[in-house]
């Protein structure tokens, strides 16, 4: 993986880039569409990479560890392959998942004892076998096991989770690097990459620390984790504020799990070059979408029974193209697996569309009046 910046906002922290995988080159600022289970629910993969051109999506290391198994598919030629995605993949590491299972796993310097809950087997989350489950996997962009804790947590847990953190993605690195040695993969033209997450809960000392101290691993890109866990919004625009500048300029700045369609221009303002969340798809399964006129529109309201206009009179997606609001609204109300597709395209076109948006605005020396535009509708409008 290679970073390439192009251009800086002067009066935010915003930036354009590019980042070269061996799967293809990746614009940003980029939203991740996130496809847990090797599938993105609901949408095929030539719509992801057609209809939608996402460069880039997101899976999980957890649920492909218990089923199907990073070993079978392996087998199976990769995730690439297994999932007939031809496109860049990063995969997170687990752990986010297995601290969710708070009472199903023991946390120990050597990493994380957990049960399934597929089967309740137990099984062993180390920083080194999380690294192996994802180069098995065939990730572009892989993730260091980290301790993500719950909100709100205390100072005192908040730093032990953050050194924990530290701690272990020094360990996933120093496995990498052997592994990498091993395969040869370090000599490929692009390489796949391991990001370290930088921790310390809503405390922004100890995510200066933590940020301070993973920069001795000289990663090809940094995430920011922990955040979306309950906490104020304003908490997770902090936290972020108080990392990026720490981070070094000429790599990616990957925040997990954000955000809202309005958070996602304060991020990039605050120098957040890659986000993923599940709220587009989510939202759009249990019938909430997202309109750049009317805000969003929750389809089930009787009074789009008989609307026949589109979704989006500004979208270009299938499904503002050829449905109407009405339709929709039947679909959903029948409960047909159709709704789903459509509002799942929409909403990720939606999402990836404002990035493209803001990738321009950034281009052209045009953010600032982009964020405005976004803080302040009414001014756009009048």
């Amino acid at each position: 993986m290679r970073f390439e910046l192009e251009a800086e906002c002067p009066d935010t922290g915003a930036r354009a880039g590019l980042i070269h995988t061996a799967h293809g080159t990746i614009e940003t600022p980029a939203f991740m569409p996130v496809g847990t289970q090797a599938t993105v629910k609901g949408v095929m993969q030539s719509d992801l990479a057609g209809e939608l051109d996402a460069k880039i999506i997101l899976a999980n290391t957890y649920h492909l560890f218990l089923r199907p198994g990073h070993q079978a598919i392996q087998e199976l030629g990769g995730l690439h392959r297994f999932m007939s995605w031809p496109r860049a993949i990063l995969t997170d590491s687990g752990g986010f998942q297995v601290f969710s299972l708070s009472h199903l796993r023991k946390i120990t310097e050597d990493g994380v004892l957990f049960r399934s809950h597929l089967d309740g087997d137990a099984h062993m989350f180390t920083p080194e076998s999380t690294v192996d489950v994802q180069l098995a996997l065939g990730s572009d962009i892989m993730m260091a096991l980290d301790e993500c804790l719950e909100y709100p947590a205390s100072h005192e847990a908040a730093n032990q989770a953050m050194r924990r953190t530290v701690r272990w993605a020094h360990a996933a690195y120093r496995h990498f690097e052997r592994r990498a040695q091993e395969t040869g993969s370090a000599s490929a033209l692009f390489p796949p990459a391991l990001f370290p997450i930088v921790q310390g809960s809503m405390f922004a000392d100890l995510r200066r620390d933590c940020a301070t101290e993973l920069l001795d691993l000289d990663a090809p890109g940094y995430a920011i984790g922990g955040l979306s866990v309950g906490e104020p919004r304003s908490l997770s625009l902090e936290m972020t504020e108080a990392t990026t500048p720490l981070l070094p300029s000429d790599r990616p700045r990957y925040v997990m799990g954000v955000g809202m369609p309005e958070e996602l221009a304060e991020y990039v303002a605050r120098g957040v070059d890659m986000m993923d969340c599940v709220l587009p798809s989510r939202n759009a399964r249990n019938g909430c979408l997202f309109t750049s006129s009317g805000g969003r529109v929750i389809i089930k309201q009787a009074r789009y029974r008989r609307d026949p206009a589109p979704l989006d009179p500004n979208c270009q997606c299938i499904t503002c193209r050829t449905y109407s609001r009405a339709y929709l609204r039947h679909l959903f109300q029948a409960g047909e697996m159709l709704f789903s597709t459509l509002a799942t395209i929409h909403n990720l076109k939606y999402y990836l569309d404002m990035m493209r948006q803001m990738r321009q605005a950034i281009l052209l020396g045009r953010f600032r009046a982009y964020l405005d535009s976004v803080r302040n509708p009414a001014v756009e409008s009048s």
